[in-house]
């Protein structure tokens, strides 16, 4: 019998490994870290690396004394390594599934603001597939992009309006709305509503810069004529409200957030209008078909909760409502 030219034997299962560490040290950027991620050691890690590039008959990795990046090679592999590890976990879990339903471990990254609601996603969907494992991590909205495409995060709750998302589907779940926080018995005791320009007159503490919320916020007050200078920054909201509770400062956070952790002692939140703004956030998922069965499952159960919560504010008895399903 004649036989052609013989392909490379690559195995399927040491393919996969040697992409998974050529992903690590993408997100890591060091060797040893790199390799403490994967469980193995720095010279595991070197060897596997090597190996996929004799395999491939190129150099992946620019190497010196320390990790230096990427060869132009390396960057196209990678985003092989992102697309076929991505589909080989998907394929996995969908076999999986048939057998005993959706289980596995699903990580969810969302920007801060909105993490008190997410309760009205993470509680019907527990209850609905007990076997899945949730995680829940707060992320800038650039973050939440970053740790899809690096594989870190399954879905991503974030803004929506005017975001390149790219090779992501996106579902919009409710339209943010503005008001200031400040506290009871200080400067704005009496008030029902304000406007962008007072806020802007206003002492004030905000989220850190690397916020897309702070962004809204900068934009709207430097609209109203007044350049955002605040005391103090943070990117805890916990830490703000400490500090607008000390009567010194007053805070702009969205409706979400006020009305999901219910009544505040000593606090009060008054709508920001002139204009009224507001923003999309929903959530976006990995664009691949099929899609995997948690983040399937996922987008079904969002999708419900968006017709649920409408176009207008998110109350609290609407997440109380959505968490109930």
């Amino acid at each position: 019998m004649v036989r052609g030219p013989m392909a490379p034997r690559v195995w399927f299962g040491p393919l996969i490994d040697k992409l998974d560490l050529l992903l690590a040290l993408s997100r890591e950027q060091h060797f040893g870290r790199a390799a403490e991620a994967c469980h193995v050691t720095q010279q595991t890690l070197s060897a596997g690396v090597k190996r996929l590039e004799g395999q491939l008959g190129t150099r992946l990795v620019q190497r010196g004394s320390r990790f230096q990046g990427f060869t132009p090679e390396g960057e196209r592999v990678l985003a092989w390594a992102r697309r076929i590890v991505a589909d080989t976990r998907a394929m996995r879990e969908d076999v999986a599934t048939l057998r005993r339903g959706p289980a596995g471990h699903l990580r969810i990254a969302a920007i801060p603001t909105v993490l008190p609601m997410i309760a009205a996603l993470t509680v019907p969907y527990h209850l609905r597939y007990p076997d899945v494992r949730l995680s829940v991590l707060s992320a800038t909205s650039d973050d939440i992009l970053d740790r899809i495409e690096n594989l870190e995060a399954d879905a991503g709750l974030t803004y929506l309006d005017g975001e390149p998302f790219g090779r992501l589907t996106a579902i919009p779940l409710f339209r943010e709305r503005y008001q200031l926080l400040t506290a009871v018995g200080g400067l704005h005791d009496g008030m029902d509503r304000i406007t962008w320009a007072e806020v802007g007159r206003t002492p004030l503490c905000l989220p850190t810069p690397d916020l897309q919320n702070r962004r809204i916020i900068d934009q709207q007050i430097r609209a109203s004529g007044i350049e955002p200078a605040p005391a103090l920054e943070s990117n805890s909201m916990i830490v703000l409200m400490s500090h607008v509770r000390t009567l010194r400062w007053a805070s702009i956070m969205p409706a979400v957030l006020t009305e999901a952790l219910g009544p505040l002692p000593g606090l009060r939140a008054i709508p920001i209008v002139e204009p009224d703004i507001r923003q999309t956030v929903g959530i976006v998922v990995p664009e691949r078909e099929p899609a995997t069965p948690m983040v399937a499952a996922l987008v079904g159960l969002c999708r419900q909760v968006a017709r649920t919560l409408g176009d207008g504010a998110l109350s609290a008895q609407a997440l109380r409502s959505c968490a109930a399903q």
